[in-house]
């Protein structure tokens, strides 16, 4: 006679999948040699991306957040959409001393409304737009000293050099999140987006 089979316990909690709905509140386009955008009323994007975006294309290079490339290696681009939320916004303004910051000084192409802690969603979330496009997300995007350099020129801050520096350090985990099109089409402002929160878990060895 066999023995019953023993239940395989899972290595880690896991934490259900979920679906939650929110709104574009914003669309914004960089021209190809800068990298802070433009308020725009629909983004057209494809399989690269947003055309002609400073962040389009299906690969890119390497560059600090890539230590382990030598700097300028042509990778995948995961990066093709950055993404934030005002009331995250809001809070890094209030940490740097800032009436406001606006999504266009740190290059963002979407605002979204209506989900908590938009940083804090995890990789692989995927976002499914009322006019038929999908986003994947790919990770949370890093505030860098770039960023930091155009919020300090546009809010005219007294000391340049200290706002580049004061940025990354209160922005980590408030920043959004970078993505990439799993299905094109055109995005419009106001659209309606239903979210979709994969599984999640703590991997340990």
């Amino acid at each position: 006679m066999l023995d019953a089979p023993t239940q395989i316990q899972p290595p880690a909690e896991i934490v259900p999948a979920k679906k939650l709905g929110a709104k574009v509140a914003g669309l914004y386009a960089a021209p190809s040699d800068d990298f802070q955008t433009r308020p725009v009323d629909r983004l057209e994007l494809g399989f690269n991306g947003i055309p002609g975006d400073f962040h389009g294309g299906s690969t890119r290079r390497s560059g600090g957040r890539e230590p382990w490339y030598p700097r300028g290696t042509e990778i995948r681009n995961e990066r093709q959409v950055s993404i934030v939320a005002f009331d995250e916004l809001a809070t890094i303004a209030g940490l740097m001393g800032l009436a406001e910051i606006k999504p266009e000084w740190i290059g963002a192409n979407l605002v979204i409304d209506g989900l908590p802690n938009l940083s804090m969603l995890p990789s692989a979330t995927l976002l499914f737009f009322a006019g038929g496009v999908t986003l994947k997300i790919d990770a949370q995007n890093g505030p860098c000293r770039l960023s930091g350099r155009s919020i300090a020129e546009n809010a005219g801050m007294a000391d340049q050099d200290a706002g580049s520096l004061l940025f990354p350090r209160v922005a980590k985990r408030l920043r959004g999140l970078v993505a990439w099109v799993e299905k094109p089409g055109v995005v419009s402002a106001g659209e309606e987006i239903s979210v979709r929160v994969p599984e999640q878990w703590i991997y340990k060895a």
